[in-house]
């Protein structure tokens, strides 16, 4: 029983599905694909997602994480940046699911939510060379470090900083797949299902 009701809320079946509404989701679609193929081809080290506009639209929610897990000491406030970039996007896809019942729009948060964890890859990998450029314009070598480099430190796992951040880029790859197969799958769905009264 909760299993069809998890298969209902990811596979909903539309009766009937308007044209242009459809057009708009084919074309977000393959933009998405476009965009994301060319995210998972170029290597982690060219800070390509980094360099993109969609970092720009993570950094508030990274920022803001900050001040949202700052009641809970020192590392949960550092680490709240990274959570926060993350949450937002899986808060989107819960909103999408849940309360709009809208699944396609939830497989868009879900290729976001694997977008921002291909972002964060690059500044986990220079948590020991701190030479990425900050949001004040310095790297982490003309400052304190940055919030990697501290979080690795105090877990002792600094040495580690270049495998977790394949492992942070390649769960991201991987769940960007799911979401274009998602994606995909509703969209067949849908087309099943198309109004052409």
């Amino acid at each position: 029983m909760l299993l069809a009701l998890i298969l209902a809320y990811l596979f909903p079946a539309e009766e009937r599905v308007n044209l242009v509404f459809f057009a708009g989701r084919v074309l977000v679609y393959v933009l998405l694909v476009f965009w994301g193929v060319k995210f998972i081809a170029t290597p982690m080290e060219t800070n390509y997602v980094g360099a993109h506009f969609m970092h720009l639209i993570n950094l508030p929610f990274h920022e803001a994480g900050h001040l949202v897990f700052s009641p809970f000491g020192r590392f949960m406030t550092v680490l709240g940046g990274s959570l926060g970039q993350l949450l937002m996007p899986l808060i989107c896809a819960g909103a999408f699911l849940f309360y709009n019942q809208n699944a396609f729009g939830a497989s868009v948060a879900l290729w976001w939510f694997a977008e921002s964890l291909m972002d964060l890859a690059p500044y986990i990998n220079d948590a020991r060379d701190l030479q990425l450029i900050l949001l004040g314009g310095v790297t982490g070598q003309e400052v304190e470090g940055h919030d990697w480099e501290y979080l690795l430190t105090n877990v002792g796992w600094l040495k580690y900083d270049h495998t977790l951040a394949h492992a942070a880029y390649n769960i991201g790859a991987l769940v960007m797949a799911l979401a274009f197969l998602w994606g995909a799958y509703l969209l067949y769905r849908q087309f099943q299902n198309l109004d052409r009264d």
